[in-house]
């Protein structure tokens, strides 16, 4: 779906997601680093439990929330991503004061 250009020479960042280590371009968002990767689902619904993954790619409609570093409802998209990061898919709504 998504690939990158092969003229662009940027260095590698390290982070976790999921637990799993993944390498991405230095100075991409935590989104793009991880549909580059391959992974779409960055949470699932508080009710159903569907899977939902980046979309708008600009902080406006919320669907690429994730944990980063155990900080829960961080906007995918938003985010540079970092090495050493540790990112999670998020399940359900976290609301103030529940995080873990």
């Amino acid at each position: 779906m998504f690939r990158r250009l092969s003229d662009r020479k940027e260095r590698s960042v390290s982070f976790a997601f999921n637990g799993v280590p993944t390498t991405a371009r230095e100075g991409d968002s935590v989104a793009a680093a991880l549909l580059a990767a391959g992974h779409c689902i960055t949470r699932r619904t508080p009710v159903s439990g569907a899977a939902r993954g980046p979309y708008c790619m600009m902080g406006v409609c919320f669907e690429c929330l994730v944990k980063i570093d155990g900080r829960p409802n961080r906007q995918a998209c938003m985010v540079t991503v970092a090495e050493d990061m540790r990112i999670e898919i998020q399940d359900g709504a976290v609301m103030p004061g529940q995080e873990e």
